[in-house]
C-alpha cells in the first residue's frame, strides 16, 4: 500500500495517508470497472452541459404521492440525489426543475438545494423549456433533461443530452441518450450528475475537496 507521496507507516500498520490513498485506488478501480458502454459513449455529449433540468415525480422521487390527514401533499427525496445536485452545482453546472404538479414540499426541497430555477404547474413543459434557454442565453446542446414519462418527451427530444431513470416508460427510454441504472428517487439523479461531472473533468477535484475536508 506504499505511496511515494505518503510517509511510511510502521511494519504492522500503514499511515493514515497510505490508508486514504489505498481507498482512493480501490474506488478508482471499482469505478472504472462499473462504467458501462452507454456511460462512456455519452461523456462527449455531457461535456458541454451548462444546465441540468429535472422532472420531479418519478425522477427526484419514486413517483409516490402521499396525502397526510390534513390534505397536505408530501414526497420522499433521496439524500444521495441531493448531494449529487450540490456537487454538480459546485462543478459550475446550474440545476433547475420543471414539474407539472405544484407542491409546497418541492419548493422547500428546491430551496434546500439552492435551486432557484423552479417551474411548477408546467403542463406544457416545452414552452417552459424554451423560455428558460432564451432567458439564460443557452443553446439546446448545452442543456440536459431527465424525465420519466410522456409529459417529458417534448423537452427530451429538444435538449443536447436526454436522460431517464431505469423505470422510465418505454417511449422515454427509447429516445433517451442515457438510461440510468437506478430508478427514480433511488439515485438516478446522482448517477446523471456524476456522469456530467466526470465528463467535464471535475470529479477528482471535487473528490479531493471532500477527502481533504474529512481529513482536517
Amino acid at each position: 500500500m506504499g505511496n511515494d507521496n505518503c510517509p511510511q507507516g510502521g511494519k504492522e500498520y500503514p499511515s493514515d495517508c497510505e490508508v486514504t490513498q489505498g481507498l482512493r485506488d480501490r474506488a478508482e478501480a471499482r469505478r472504472e470497472g462499473e462504467r458501462s458502454y452507454a456511460w462512456k459513449a455519452n461523456l462527449a455529449r455531457a461535456a458541454g452541459i451548462k444546465l441540468l433540468l429535472l422532472d420531479v415525480d418519478g425522477v427526484l422521487t419514486d413517483g409516490s404521492i402521499i396525502f397526510l390527514p390534513d390534505g397536505v401533499e408530501t414526497k420522499a427525496f433521496s439524500t444521495r440525489d441531493g448531494l449529487g445536485i450540490r456537487l454538480l452545482q459546485e462543478a459550475g453546472v446550474e440545476v433547475g426543475i420543471i414539474t407539472a404538479r405544484t407542491s409546497e414540499v418541492v419548493k422547500r426541497r428546491a430551496e434546500n438545494l439552492g435551486i432557484t430555477s423552479l417551474y411548477q404547474g408546467a403542463g406544457a413543459k416545452r414552452e417552459v423549456y424554451e423560455k428558460i434557454i432564451a432567458e439564460k442565453g443557452l443553446e439546446p446542446r448545452q442543456v440536459a433533461y431527465m424525465g420519466d414519462d410522456w409529459l417529458d418527451l417534448p423537452v427530451m427530444t429538444r435538449v443536447g443530452f436526454a436522460a431517464t431513470v431505469a423505470d422510465g416508460v418505454p417511449e422515454v427510454r427509447e429516445i433517451a441518450h442515457y438510461v440510468a441504472n437506478k430508478p427514480g428517487g433511488k439515485g438516478a439523479v446522482r448517477e446523471i450528475c456524476d456522469l456530467i461531472i466526470e465528463s467535464q473533468g471535475k470529479r477528482e477535484e471535487l473528490l479531493k475537496l471532500y477527502m481533504d475536508d474529512n481529513e482536517s
